[in-house]
Protein backbone atom coordinates (compact mmCIF):
# COMPACT_ATOMS: atom_id res chain seq x y z
CA UNK A 1 0.00 0.00 0.00
CA UNK A 2 2.66 2.40 0.80
CA UNK A 3 3.91 1.87 -2.34
CA UNK A 4 0.89 2.77 -4.29
CA UNK A 5 1.18 6.09 -2.35
CA UNK A 6 4.54 6.60 -3.30
CA UNK A 7 3.94 6.01 -7.18
CA UNK A 8 0.67 8.62 -7.04
CA UNK A 9 3.07 10.99 -5.02
CA UNK A 10 5.46 10.80 -8.34
CA UNK A 11 2.87 11.14 -10.64
CA UNK A 12 1.60 14.24 -9.11
CA UNK A 13 5.13 15.80 -8.81
CA UNK A 14 5.54 14.58 -12.84
CA UNK A 15 2.14 16.21 -13.69
CA UNK A 16 3.02 19.47 -11.49
CA UNK A 17 6.82 19.12 -13.75
CA UNK A 18 4.50 18.76 -16.47
CA UNK A 19 2.22 21.79 -16.11
CA UNK A 20 4.90 24.22 -15.11
CA UNK A 21 6.95 23.26 -18.56
CA UNK A 22 4.06 23.76 -20.75
CA UNK A 23 3.78 20.12 -21.89
CA UNK A 24 0.45 19.99 -20.30
CA UNK A 25 -0.96 23.04 -21.99
CA UNK A 26 1.32 23.21 -25.61
CA UNK A 27 2.13 19.43 -26.32
CA UNK A 28 -0.47 17.07 -23.95
CA UNK A 29 0.39 13.56 -24.58
CA UNK A 30 -3.60 13.14 -25.94
CA UNK A 31 -2.96 15.30 -28.75
CA UNK A 32 0.03 13.61 -29.62
CA UNK A 33 3.32 15.10 -28.98
CA UNK A 34 5.97 17.95 -30.00
CA UNK A 35 8.49 15.39 -31.82
CA UNK A 36 5.23 14.05 -33.13
CA UNK A 37 4.59 15.29 -36.94
CA UNK A 38 0.53 14.11 -36.91
CA UNK A 39 -0.32 16.14 -33.62
CA UNK A 40 -3.57 16.64 -33.67
CA UNK A 41 -2.33 20.80 -33.85
CA UNK A 42 -0.19 20.04 -36.73
CA UNK A 43 -2.35 18.42 -38.71
CA UNK A 44 -5.11 21.01 -37.99
CA UNK A 45 -3.22 24.22 -39.39
CA UNK A 46 -1.58 22.10 -42.26
CA UNK A 47 -4.91 20.69 -43.81
CA UNK A 48 -5.79 24.09 -42.54
CA UNK A 49 -9.11 22.89 -40.97
CA UNK A 50 -12.28 25.48 -40.19
CA UNK A 51 -13.04 24.79 -36.65
CA UNK A 52 -15.72 22.51 -36.84
CA UNK A 53 -13.30 20.21 -39.00
CA UNK A 54 -10.64 21.22 -36.63
CA UNK A 55 -12.34 19.90 -33.76
CA UNK A 56 -13.44 16.57 -35.27
CA UNK A 57 -9.69 16.17 -36.14
CA UNK A 58 -8.94 16.75 -32.51
CA UNK A 59 -11.64 15.07 -30.74
CA UNK A 60 -10.67 11.39 -33.49
CA UNK A 61 -6.59 11.67 -32.39
CA UNK A 62 -7.35 11.94 -28.69
CA UNK A 63 -10.19 9.40 -28.52
CA UNK A 64 -9.46 7.10 -25.76
CA UNK A 65 -6.54 8.59 -24.91
CA UNK A 66 -8.15 11.43 -22.24
CA UNK A 67 -11.22 9.72 -20.68
CA UNK A 68 -13.82 7.65 -23.13
CA UNK A 69 -13.46 6.78 -26.42
CA UNK A 70 -16.71 6.76 -27.11
CA UNK A 71 -17.54 10.32 -25.49
CA UNK A 72 -14.89 11.36 -28.13
CA UNK A 73 -15.95 9.77 -30.55
CA UNK A 74 -20.06 11.25 -30.54
CA UNK A 75 -18.02 14.92 -29.87
CA UNK A 76 -16.66 14.37 -33.15
CA UNK A 77 -19.67 13.16 -34.94
CA UNK A 78 -21.25 16.13 -33.25
CA UNK A 79 -18.88 18.67 -34.88
CA UNK A 80 -19.24 17.12 -38.35
CA UNK A 81 -22.75 16.70 -38.12
CA UNK A 82 -22.79 20.67 -37.36
CA UNK A 83 -20.63 21.22 -40.70
CA UNK A 84 -22.77 19.04 -42.95
CA UNK A 85 -25.38 20.81 -41.23
CA UNK A 86 -23.93 24.45 -42.47
CA UNK A 87 -22.89 23.41 -46.18
CA UNK A 88 -26.91 22.29 -46.95
CA UNK A 89 -28.27 25.31 -45.20
CA UNK A 90 -25.72 26.97 -47.58
CA UNK A 91 -26.72 25.43 -50.83
CA UNK A 92 -30.46 26.09 -49.77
Amino acid sequence: MAEQGSKQRKQKRKTRRRILTGDAVNHPDHYGKADDPYEAIKVVEAWRLDFHLGNVVKYISRAGKKGAALEDLKKARWYLERKIANLENEKS
